[in-house]
């Protein structure tokens, strides 16, 4: 019996429905740069721990997978942060009584069987990109629930990717309408562009429409800079720009090797009768001296 894996890039999730709760409770913009009262917090966090759970059973019963993790991200710098200061900068920080309450929505998670994951050094996306490609070269099925345009990249076959809060799949032909590429190209395209959203910056003077034009006719970026027919401007650009590409290339890109501490086994959903598939003993990676703690 194949499995089925739903990931929850969790903080994406809970960030989101919790800024759903608060807004009846501030009155203008001014007010949501300070803290709110101590009783409309818990309040706040009450309400946003309930629609938290309450997302998630909406999650299993949909999507019926075998096995499930929320993936959290640590609290500290990734090392995106040490190889790019300005990674993500200006993005507003999770106020801390909304930090403080991520163990008791990760208990009330456990209590529908899902764990939660948290890394020290590589972000959500990163372990989210290892499970999914792990699972996806065994042949087995991930859904990925996360509203980041960043796993688009990941789409195949195998691995899929959920918008919880629109109740839609974001799949080929969404990134096709979008960004007028394939999956697999869209590193390229962003390295190209830009990804304003993680203030990761691209080649000066060149825009979406100009990238997708050079991606579909060249396939990739490597192509395209080694390419003798492009317009001499846009070889003066790329070539101007040589150290941008390279950083920007690798911010952009998950990792999909980092070391786990456990067995798909581990992630089976107890309400669930997969107990005798042949990946219940697959080779997710295991590393008793890497294993991931929870928050």
């Amino acid at each position: 019996m194949s499995a089925h894996l739903v990931l929850i890039d969790a903080l994406n999730l809970i960030r989101r429905i919790y800024a759903v709760q608060e807004r009846p409770f501030v009155q203008s913009k001014t007010q949501i740069e300070h803290e709110l009262a101590e009783k409309t917090q818990k309040q706040v966090l009450f309400n946003t721990q309930n629609a938290c759970t309450k997302a998630l059973e909406n999650i299993l019963a949909l999507q019926q997978p075998s096995h499930a993790l929320a993936v959290f991200d640590s609290q500290q710098p990734c090392w995106r942060y040490k190889l790019y200061p300005d990674y993500k900068k200006g993005r507003k920080k999770m106020p801390a009584h909304l930090a403080n309450e991520l163990s008791n929505i990760q208990d009330a998670f456990m209590q529908h069987y899902v764990d939660s994951l948290v890394s020290e050094d590589d972000e959500a996306d990163d372990l989210i990109a290892t499970l999914a490609t792990k699972m996806a070269l065994h042949g087995q099925n991930v859904t990925i629930i996360s509203t980041d345009k960043g796993f688009l990249s990941l789409l195949n076959t195998n691995i899929r990717v959920y918008d919880y809060f629109n109740r839609r799949y974001l799949d080929e032909q969404h990134v096709k309408n979008k960004f007028d590429v394939k999956p697999a190209q869209l590193i390229d395209l962003w390295t190209l562009t830009g990804d304003n959203t993680n203030k990761i910056p691209g080649v000066a003077g060149i825009g979406q429409i100009t990238a997708a034009s050079l991606l579909n006719q060249y396939g990739s970026l490597g192509a395209i800079i080694n390419s003798d027919e492009i317009k001499p401007v846009i070889k003066e650009k790329l070539s101007q720009s040589e150290d941008q590409i390279a950083l920007s290339r690798k911010l952009l890109t998950f990792k999909q090797d980092i070391p786990l501490g456990f067995n798909l086994k581990d992630l089976r959903l107890e309400s669930l009768s997969v107990k005798k598939s042949d990946i219940e003993n697959s080779t997710l990676t295991v590393d008793d001296n890497k294993k991931q703690q929870k928050l």
